[in-house]
């Protein structure tokens, strides 16, 4: 056995011991784990306009967008979006992790310096290690620390400063103050950057996001839009003003040396906008759904914070235990995933509830039920919110 592999084995069997050993498991039963908010990954009309587009355009792209892969398909989509989204233009990217990638390596430069919220996504994480900026932490969700830290914190001579958040957090599912710290950035002369990754398509009068709901569109310098959430496809837009995006166009990696996505992907976009604005009783039927199961989880003494979004974290503290309750909900017919570290914090392991509208009461009433004795049979009573 090479060096490598002892080294390898050796890590795979003390996360195996640690309960972080992770698996690949195929969708069973009634899903609650998903980001297909909306219920709209497999809705007729977007299938359908998913497969004309392939029969037409073919399966693969061919090149990146500067070579053979450009169509007229995404150049809609993309204006679509940044109208969608109050902003000038828009750029896609075949993901979400390649989209942020591409903003925090483009757009922050030596001398520049960015402040992120401690508990942003891992793609956000990743881009600004690959930046050659300055990253200051700050606490969650904590204006007063990030006020603190814009006034101290020293930028180079020709630096600039950005503020990077979520708008709704993936594993918390809380809010951010976007409010806030729009108005820190304005005062400071810094660059708001806010994921929506979790709050397009499901927050806002019209469904674009937090951004919408916060009235700060101007604020925000650049947001990105995930499409393979609510939405119901893949990929995601950054959107922002033509300047930026003319900068993303031409420099950032992720975008030119990547295969374009397929065509038919921008077609299921298309659709999914269309649906957003034609049916928007699948916002407020989802916002039901969730203060439904909400109320229910809470009367079972299962405490879950009061942030109102379709994410809703169960703590249970022990990555095993976490294990145990999702296997229990499994076997039940809900399909419940044990969320453990490094996706979370040491000592934080959950479950990550995610309802969507498909679910109906009767269903959230049975889970909630079904929760509770899974919880009970561990020896957890109740569960608190992380």
């Amino acid at each position: 056995m090479s060096t490598l592999e002892a080294r390898v084995r050796s890590r795979l069997a003390q996360w195996k011991a640690a309960g972080l050993l992770r698996v690949l498991r195929s969708p069973a039963g009634l899903d609650f784990c998903s980001n297909d908010y909306l219920h709209l990954a497999a809705h007729p009309y977007i299938v359908e306009r998913f497969a004309a587009a392939a029969r037409r355009e073919g399966c693969g792209s061919t090149g990146s967008r500067l070579l053979r892969g450009e169509r007229e398909v995404f150049s809609a989509v993309e204006q679509r979006m940044a109208d969608f989204k109050e902003a000038e233009r828009a750029l896609y990217f075949s993901s979400g992790y390649l989209a942020n990638i591409a903003v925090m390596t483009a757009m922050a430069e030596q001398g520049d310096v960015i402040f992120s919220d401690e508990r942003n996504h891992a793609s956000l994480i990743d881009g600004m290690r690959l930046s050659a900026a300055t990253r200051v932490v700050f606490p969650h969700n904590d204006v007063t620390a990030l006020g603190r830290l814009l006034a101290d914190t020293p930028v180079g001579s020709q630096g600039h400063r950005f503020v990077v958040v979520e708008s709704l957090f993936s594993m918390d599912g809380d809010v951010a103050p976007l409010g806030q710290y729009a108005a820190l950035c304005r005062a400071a002369g810094a660059s708001l950057v806010v994921d929506e990754a979790h709050a397009v398509g499901v927050c806002g009068a019209r469904g674009s996001g937090l951004v919408e709901a916060f009235g700060i569109a101007s604020d925000v310098m650049m947001s990105i839009n995930t499409a393979g959430k609510a939405l119901g496809a893949s990929g995601a837009f950054v959107c922002g003003p033509e300047w930026a995006i003319d900068h993303l166009r031409q420099h950032a990696r992720p975008f030119v040396f990547s295969t374009a996505a397929p065509p038919a992907v921008a077609a299921a976009i298309d659709a999914s906008l269309d649906l957003l604005a034609e049916e928007p009783w699948r916002r407020t039927e989802l916002a039901v759904r969730v203060q439904f199961v909400r109320d229910r989880l809470n009367a079972a003494g299962i405490g879950v914070a009061p942030s109102g979004s379709q994410i809703v974290p169960i703590a249970i503290g022990d990555n095993e235990l976490a294990v145990v309750v999702a296997r229990a909900l499994q076997a039940e017919g809900f399909d419940v995933r044990a969320i453990r570290p490094p996706t979370v914090p040491k000592g934080t392991a959950r479950l990550r509830l995610s309802i969507n509208v498909g679910l109906s009461e009767a269903v959230l009433e049975r889970f909630a039920l079904s929760l509770g004795a899974a919880l009970r049979e561990v020896g957890l009573c109740s569960a608190a919110s992380s």
